[in-house]
């Protein structure tokens, strides 16, 4: 059994993002029923909709950073009630049974978690479709409980960017005095810089542009630190504690690697691609050391959520209607977004 629902979707990769019906299951036993009211707009939902990954199945529905409330629980659902304020990020299952999912690391299912959107869809074939739609069903085990003292349509990014930044951040301990560098300012440096302040560390924005100071230290940077200025590159080199570097397409990280202390760790998160040639020697001098990081697993972005309550952190967000979404797939190609669209799905509805 399904139902149809309002969609918005693309149908090929040349295809501008239009107006679709698709399914929705019925609520099983242990499933949520979630009428959507924010999702947030993701550089990798444009990465899916253009096939630039080379693995997307169409038609494609994108979103992976839903709010909204739940209206429908499933007979054995405890953790969700009718009313609820709740949220759904990057994924909808995994095998459950590896030991990444029994160590709450969903993310690195051995045996593939299954995305929000573009993932296998075990209840009625075919593949999962995202939250620019009308509502969702999910498993009771992969919804979050939002904190209802936050600004519910700024939290959306926060299932995505936010646990993206926030993760490696946590895993690699970042405390109070540490030098942190936040490497990028945008959807996920903006909310590196955030969640490092807020953790106590002394947070320097590395950039290439110089108008984005003013910026950063809004959003709670200490310093800023511009890479193509060499004497200031030199002034900083074995300083830093943790890098967190959200540049999303490929580049020279040699510079950054030079800025680490010994035994200091870089964590890449934004270029999901080749990068340029890492010289051997700005790692083996120092013991440093260069890892990379994927969202979070459910406990931690539950985790992560909870933070962001005790703080009063959210995404800084631009708000937009469902017929906007061409034009903003253009803006954010163009990084003309400080620092996430995110829908009001209600304007799927009119």
């Amino acid at each position: 059994m399904s139902t149809e629902i309002k969609a918005y979707g693309a149908s090929d990769k040349a295809a501008d993002l239009e107006p679709m019906t698709i399914k929705r299951r019925e609520v099983g036993p242990k499933d949520v029923k979630i009428e959507i009211t924010y999702c947030g707009v993701c550089h990798s939902d444009i990465h899916q909709v253009r096939n630039d990954w080379k693995n997307s199945v169409y038609p494609v529905v994108p979103g992976h950073e839903i709010i909204g409330h739940v209206v429908a629980v499933g007979e054995n659902v405890k953790k969700f009630k009718e009313g609820q304020l709740v949220g759904v990020g990057c994924m909808v299952d995994s095998c459950r049974e590896c030991s990444s999912c029994k160590d709450d690391l969903e993310q690195y299912c051995e045996n593939g978690m299954v995305p929000t959107y573009n993932g296998k869809d075990k209840h009625l074939g075919g593949h999962t479709f995202g939250g620019y739609s009308e509502m969702v069903v999910v498993d009771q085990d992969f919804v979050l409980t939002i904190p209802e003292n936050l600004d519910q349509k700024a939290v959306a990014p926060l299932l995505c960017a936010g646990i993206t930044t926030f993760s490696p951040l946590n895993h690699w301990g970042v405390k109070e005095g540490d030098k942190v560098g936040i490497i990028g300012l945008g959807g996920l440096g903006h909310m590196g810089i955030k969640f490092a302040n807020a953790m106590g560390a002394h947070v320097v924005m590395i950039t290439t542009s110089p108008d984005k100071a003013k910026d950063a230290k809004r959003l709670g940077a200490h310093e800023v630190l511009i890479s193509k200025d060499e004497e200031a590159m030199k002034e900083h080199t074995g300083s830093f504690d943790f890098l967190l570097n959200t540049v999303p397409v490929g580049h020279d990280i040699n510079p950054y690697i030079n800025l680490l202390k010994r035994d200091a760790t870089m964590v890449l998160v934004g270029a999901i691609e080749p990068l340029d040639a890492v010289h051997g020697g700005g790692l083996v001098m120092g013991r440093k050391r260069v890892a990379g990081s994927l969202i979070g697993g459910i406990a931690e972005t539950q985790e992560m959520l909870d933070f962001c309550g005790e703080h009063n952190i959210v995404s800084d967000v631009e708000m937009i209607n469902m017929d906007n979404i061409n034009e903003a797939y253009d803006r954010v190609t163009s990084s003309d977004v400080k620092y996430r669209f995110v829908i009001d799905m209600n304007s799927l509805k009119n």
